[in-house]
């Protein structure tokens, strides 16, 4: 279970988050959600470890997160994809996967500088990505040049590269922003799938209301960086003080 306890970060004399204490249980997507400026993306930096909490504490099964890095997080549980895409983009889609998939496994270094070593984990590295990429339908594209994919097909990717590093906890920054109405979908599709396994724990920030009501099984709500709602999207969506938080917004796109 990942947990935040009075989780805050302050900029100054502003509070970006204000003691936020949450648990998310695995088996369950928890949409976070709220207007413009309401600390969403900053309580998901504050959890992944791209802020310093100026309070309070992160936890992963018991583990105490609060003083890692960023990447020690990762090796921790906790995958997230950005906003914009986080990828590399000079490597094709295949290398691309496999140095995700190499991080989470020995290397041949770690043995020595032996030749039947060396070959073994390339090809054990290489099967693995592309096992990956049939499950995101880009294997096709396993020897494209990332940076000549479009927008779409690189949100793709980057779900790849969570994928292969293999978290407890998966983290998606508005996944769908800057795509298509066409490519929207294939994204979606992609964490509906995670959704099955019932081991995983998934964060969503999300400002279309249509997606989290399809895809969410918890609301939290962020407002002014104080969490002022939590619970089933029905009866969240449908409360005043979201009513109130969004101003109309999710009048409107009921």
């Amino acid at each position: 279970m990942l947990q935040t306890q009075d989780l805050t970060i302050r900029f100054g004399g502003h509070v970006a988050v204000n003691a936020v204490t949450c648990s998310f249980a695995p088996g369950t997507l928890t949409a976070i959600v709220g207007p413009n400026g309401a600390g969403k993306t900053t309580y998901f930096n504050l959890i992944s470890g791209q802020l310093k909490a100026s309070g309070g504490r992160v936890s992963l099964g018991g583990q105490d997160l609060t003083g890692l890095s960023a990447s020690a997080r990762t090796r921790a549980g906790l995958g997230r994809a950005f906003q914009l895409t986080n990828l590399f983009p000079g490597l094709s889609v295949l290398e691309n996967v496999r140095l995700a998939v190499q991080s989470t496994l020995a290397g041949p270094h770690r043995r020595g500088l032996n030749l039947w070593s060396i070959w073994s984990d390339h090809a054990r590295l290489t099967e693995r990505a592309h096992a990956i990429l049939e499950l995101v339908a880009m294997a096709q594209q396993q020897d494209a040049v990332v940076s000549s994919l479009p927008h779409g097909d690189q949100r793709k990717l980057e779900v790849a590269l969570l994928m292969a590093l293999e978290p407890q906890v998966y983290m998606f920054d508005e996944p769908t922003a800057g795509m298509s109405h066409d490519e929207a979908p294939v994204i979606l599709d992609l964490i509906r799938q995670l959704k099955t396994d019932k081991t995983k724990t998934i964060l969503l920030v999300e400002h279309k209301m249509d997606v989290v009501r399809e895809l969410a099984d918890r609301i939290v709500v962020l407002h002014n960086g104080s969490l002022v709602a939590d619970g089933d999207p029905a009866t969240v969506i449908a409360s005043p003080v979201v009513q109130e938080a969004y101003l109309g917004v999710a009048k409107e796109a009921a």
